[in-house]
């Protein structure tokens, strides 16, 4: 699979709010949009329809990267206890040079 993708709880979140409103809501819209635009006759000049077509090419292609995401994600709570003296997911760090200057 590669390298993990790490990612907060509420980024993954985001990541499935996003799919669900793409497939819920907006998609149903645009097919309906790009059917209505179909049926008013030659489609080869109708710009509604080939804007239409366009956009359903976007959100699927879209759709398909956020499922990709989302099966090759790993989540990290950023706000889980951790050890000091090591870095984490979500840690600010100071980096030091050889003579300790920041």
């Amino acid at each position: 699979m590669g390298e993990p993708n790490y990612i907060t709880p509420r980024g993954l979140e985001r990541i499935r709010r996003e799919l669900e409103w793409l497939e819920r809501d907006e998609r149903p819209k645009v097919v309906a949009e790009v059917s209505y635009a179909a049926s008013l006759g030659d489609r080869s000049e109708n710009a509604e329809y080939i804007y239409g077509k366009k956009r359903l090419r976007e959100i699927d292609r879209r759709t398909r990267w956020l499922e990709k995401r989302l099966d090759a994600l790993d989540v990290v709570d950023a706000d889980a206890p951790r050890t000091s003296g090591k870095v984490h997911f979500g840690a600010w760090v100071s980096v030091a040079d050889e003579e300790g200057e920041e």
